[in-house]
């Protein structure tokens, strides 16, 4: 089990950590640009895939043994989302996915996961994080790249209201695997934009609910399950 005030101060020395290798990507890019007069910052390389990761707010996403019960976009803090009540086939097992595509080529991955915290307060006035961790899956590659596999790390903990608990999965999905981190999405995008490309990026929060404070590990192979079909459709179709 991790506090909430360690928590929010590894957070915290993860924002400082990327705003030092913020500055000094700003440094090693606007040097040349400032020599040249061209600066790449002011016209990035386009989304690709901006079409696709627009439906998916719309749309929502269609999973392999997954029937959609309802979908709808919801107002989050500052953004829309894909709000989409899920459930397994052939089980009573159901969960909300929530997913936040990038919206244009300026968009970048923020504070979505306070945002959801606060959603979570204003929607069922108050969640509770317990027994979180960070966690693994390992998810196929749809295109052949430099590995047949890509690896996903993510937030894994336990949400609790007064009426409900539930299991939470968060992660940003990017097109060779996820990380919970900004920081490691702007590398990533960093990197891509030296080579005229871009990191598209989708933020997924899966919640599942569960026993009322119970174990969340018990929910760990439907979470994973779940999170694998999630990240392989998003890299098969959108990133």
């Amino acid at each position: 089990m991790i506090s909430l005030f360690k928590f929010f101060k590894e957070n915290q020395l993860s924002q400082v950590v990327a705003l030092l290798l913020l500055l000094l990507l700003l440094a090693m890019g606007g040097i040349p640009g400032y020599l040249t007069g061209r600066w790449q910052w002011k016209q990035p390389p386009p989304i690709t895939s901006l079409n696709e990761l627009k439906h998916i707010r719309k749309n929502g996403l269609t999973l392999p043994g997954w029937q959609t019960i309802e979908q709808a976009e919801q107002q989050i803090g500052e953004r829309k989302w894909s709000l989409q009540v899920i459930r397994k086939d052939g089980s009573e097992s159901q969960a909300i996915l929530l997913l936040l595509p990038q919206n244009g080529p300026m968009d970048q991955p923020e504070v979505e996961w306070t945002e959801l915290n606060g959603w979570g307060r204003s929607r069922w006035r108050k969640w509770d994080i317990a027994q979180y961790r960070s966690a693994e899956f390992i998810v196929k590659q749809p295109r052949k790249l430099e590995s047949n596999t890509a690896k996903v790390e993510a937030r894994f903990f336990r949400a609790s209201t007064p009426q409900q608990t539930f299991a939470v999965l968060q992660w940003y999905a990017l097109p060779e695997g996820g990380n919970p981190s900004p920081l490691h999405w702007f590398l990533a995008d960093q990197w891509a934009q030296w080579h005229k490309k871009r990191t598209p990026w989708v933020g997924v929060s899966i919640i599942i609910p569960m026993e009322p404070l119970g174990q969340v590990e018990k929910s760990w192979s439907l979470a994973q399950s779940l999170g694998e079909t999630v990240q392989a459709v998003l890299m098969a179709d959108a990133l």
